[in-house]
């Protein structure tokens, strides 16, 4: 368990680097598609094992979204976005349960679960997640067809990112 532990700590440490140091830097917004942005750092509570407390896991995304806000000058908007995901976790992890159920130490990755499992899973915790913060960014339903396309629009590109990681990382810890 303190194996895990720390695992899963420093995934969740590494993707929030990426994510404020590099990620952040690549500028979309001044090239002729400001709807692209790259946000995976979820992908670090996403890959929480299934097993975990609630509270932890809202903990752990509260805590996570808040770093992501300090260096993005954003309040509370990541960390909004997060505890939103960390709740639709636990219906999305219900509603792809497979038949045979979850084994107690089963973790949501492609290795354990099947890539096809994995991208479901991911995919919708990817546009709840993204859906809710730009609805908190811009604040307002007055300009719902901006949001929706930036969502869908950062959706494409943050899943192709999330796939590659998956491929390449491929935890199976």
């Amino acid at each position: 368990m303190n194996r895990e532990l720390i695992v899963n700590g420093l995934r969740i440490i590494i993707l929030i680097f990426l994510q404020v140091l590099i990620l952040r830097d690549i500028n979309l917004e001044q090239s002729s598609s400001k709807y692209f942005n790259i946000i995976i750092y979820p992908l670090g509570i996403m890959l929480l094992p299934i097993a975990l407390p609630t509270f932890i896991v809202f903990l752990i995304a509260f805590i996570s979204g808040l770093i992501v806000d300090g260096f993005y000058g954003s309040i509370g908007v990541h960390a909004s976005a997060c505890l939103w995901m960390a709740a639709s976790r636990i219906l999305v992890i219900k509603f792809l349960e497979p038949k045979s159920g979850y084994s107690i130490h089963q973790k949501p990755v492609a290795s354990q679960l099947g890539m096809y499992w994995f991208l479901q899973y991911s995919g919708i915790l990817c546009f709840v997640y993204l859906f809710i913060y730009f609805t908190l960014e811009i604040f307002t339903f007055v300009y719902f067809g901006e949001i929706l396309l930036k969502s869908i629009c950062s959706f494409v590109i943050s899943m192709l990112v999330i796939f590659l990681y998956q491929l390449l990382v491929n935890p199976k810890d």
